[in-house]
């Protein structure tokens, strides 16, 4: 399984993955963040970014912690293009949102009690990173052509794997599958 805690991966990956990189040490975020536990998710990770997708930090933050994390938020990147700060609730969790713009990108913090690889986010990473494994580039080109026609990436990531529903629930029911089982469905899967 890739460990998705450690971004290193990102120095050997695409051009705009290691300019992610190399952003992320120059904000130093993953540092002010450590005590949350930060994954990187979306787009960047799996190389099916657009232009324009941004640096999606998920954080474990319990319901006590969320007003000293907004205020840390506040103090370290509240002055940048574009910051928002949002503390809500979603799919009723506590929730911290944040937005800004800096080194080149557009980043969102993301928090909640639960673990960061038990959040959704990480868990649709995971499961379509297993995807892309089981279907090589063209699966990468595809579904980067179809965010380029403007859908989001799991809608994606669902029309090419022919799952019906909501794809955000049809993506998470394939996390129990084996990577063998993965890999034959996809590889029985006609892209277009």
């Amino acid at each position: 399984m890739h460990n998705w805690h450690d971004p290193d991966y990102l120095q050997t990956g695409t051009p705009r993955q290691r300019a992610a990189h190399a952003a992320l040490q120059q904000l130093g975020i993953l540092a002010t963040l450590q005590p949350y536990g930060p994954v990187l998710a979306g787009t960047i990770p799996l190389a099916v970014d657009v232009a324009g997708s941004d640096l999606d930090l998920i954080c474990q933050a319990a319901e006590a912690q969320q007003p000293v994390l907004a205020r840390l938020l506040r103090r370290h990147y509240g002055a940048l293009p574009g910051f928002e700060l949002h503390c809500t609730r979603w799919q009723e969790q506590p929730t911290v949102v944040s937005r800004f713009r800096a080194v080149g990108f557009a980043w969102e913090i993301f928090a909640q009690p639960l673990p960061a690889p038990q959040q959704q986010a990480v868990r649709h990473l995971q499961v379509e990173h297993a995807v892309l494994q089981a279907g090589g580039e063209a699966w990468r080109r595809a579904v980067r052509q179809l965010k380029q026609q403007g859908l989001k990436t799991e809608p994606a990531f669902a029309r090419l794997l022919g799952l019906p529903g909501d794809p955000y629930a049809a993506l998470l029911a394939l996390e129990s599958w084996s990577a063998e089982t993965l890999r034959a469905y996809v590889a029985a899967r006609p892209l277009p």
